[in-house]
């Protein structure tokens, strides 16, 4: 897999302005903080943050693949300015399950997403080497 950063785009921050992989690719479904019982858990959008991708990690694993084949992650946020104001935390949340290899990424602002009590959504595609 190769991270693309041109210059002229400035340096990226906890993600990669293009990803070339080549292999199985592995679509992943939206993940919010459901459990195993599909209850919404955490308190705050870290928490959340961090139950949604390690819910994502999991279907990748599942799929035979680990955080280094994500190519792509979009997360859609229910509230922006506080998604911000925890950029820190989320991003040592994502260095911690995910490392330092970041995909092509995406935070979209939305109304609301499917659960109500859901602060977060993350949702990619990965490339699992053959």
């Amino acid at each position: 897999m190769e991270r693309i950063n041109p210059p002229e785009l400035g340096k990226p921050s906890g993600f990669s302005h293009a990803v070339v992989a080549e292999g199985r690719v592995v679509f992943l479904a939206g993940q919010t903080a459901l459990d195993a019982s599909n209850k919404i858990v955490g308190d705050g959008v870290v928490e959340q943050f961090e139950r949604a991708l390690g819910n994502l990690l999991a279907s990748l694993r599942a799929a035979g693949g680990a955080p280094e084949d994500l190519c792509s992650v979009t997360i859609y946020i229910v509230d922006m300015e506080d998604y911000r104001a925890h950029a820190r935390e989320i991003g040592a949340v994502w260095r911690r399950l995910a490392g330092t290899e970041y995909p092509a990424m995406a935070g979209i602002g939305v109304a609301r997403l499917w659960d109500e009590e859901a602060l977060v959504e993350v949702q990619g595609f990965a490339v699992v080497s053959v």
